[in-house]
């Protein structure tokens, strides 16, 4: 019987952020350990060995190619050809190491667990909140918007719908620290930090999600188990695979589509 560690420990392994550390340091012991036995075969010398170019180039080759045989996401390849070329062009400018460490705090702080949970920061702008403002149903009612980042959408509806609540929940501490402020400052809602997995979604009238196609599954499994009969799931610009919306309209002319499912 399988521990809960062990089935943590494999979930860890299916992430395609670590799937991809793997593969680089993969790549780069492949291109270490060719090196090493053409060197005791006598089939490689001194003189001729490659140069940093063509090891760099090797590298990138087999990382891309161990991505496809993962069968990792198209742009995933690409990631991995370009990664070590362009740690070495940074590296070649000889920035101060400070800077390396503050890029990578704000960039921790702005995209927190996007490794595991597979959304990144997006921001879906005034025509998106325009949208779920016109399909908010008319009467009182309660709404969360999960992955609220900077807290836009939430300010913008606990503005224009007084008679409603309206509350956003987010994971990444820089985002939520800016909606933060903007409640201080007298926005008439409520934003959480932490994960939205860990919500009852039967609370709630409306769920809003702006997330990613990687996370529309258990999103939607999540709905279908714990929201009640007659409450609307909101997706911004990502369908959930299989399931058929009751609402589908394009955000502006041209732009995304805004998705709804009754529940």
């Amino acid at each position: 019987m399988q521990t809960n560690a062990t089935m943590a420990r494999r979930g860890l392994l299916r992430l395609p952020s670590v799937q991809a550390l793997a593969i680089q340091f993969g790549a780069l012991l492949l291109v270490v350990l060719s090196l090493l036995l053409l060197t005791r075969l006598h089939w490689l010398q001194p003189a001729s060995f490659p140069s940093m170019t063509t090891l760099v180039v090797a590298q990138g080759a087999l990382a891309a190619l161990l991505s496809r045989w993962r069968r990792q996401a198209a742009w995933w390849p690409v990631m991995h050809f370009l990664f070590l070329p362009a740690a070495l062009a940074a590296l070649s400018l000889r920035l101060p190491p400070w800077l390396y460490l503050a890029v990578f705090l704000l960039m921790l702080a702005l995209y927190w667990s996007t490794f595991r949970t597979q959304v990144p920061f997006y921001a879906s702008g005034a025509a998106a909140w325009s949208a779920v403002e016109a399909e908010l149903p008319q009467r009182p009612l309660r709404m969360i918007d999960i992955g609220s980042g900077l807290g836009g959408l939430v300010v913008h509806l606990a503005a224009r719908r007084p008679d409603s609540q309206f509350e956003g929940v987010e994971l990444a501490p820089l985002p939520w620290l800016a909606s933060r402020v903007r409640q201080m400052a007298g926005a008439r809602c409520r934003f959480l930090r932490g994960d939205y997995q860990r919500l009852d979604f039967g609370a709630y009238d409306v769920v809003f999600a702006y997330l990613s196609p990687a996370a529309m599954p258990a999103l939607w499994a999540k709905a279908r188990a714990e929201m009640r009969s007659g409450t609307l799931l909101l997706s911004h610009e990502f369908a959930v695979p299989g399931a058929t919306p009751q609402l589908v309209r394009p955000t502006r002319p041209g732009g995304p589509m805004l998705y709804g499912w009754l529940i």
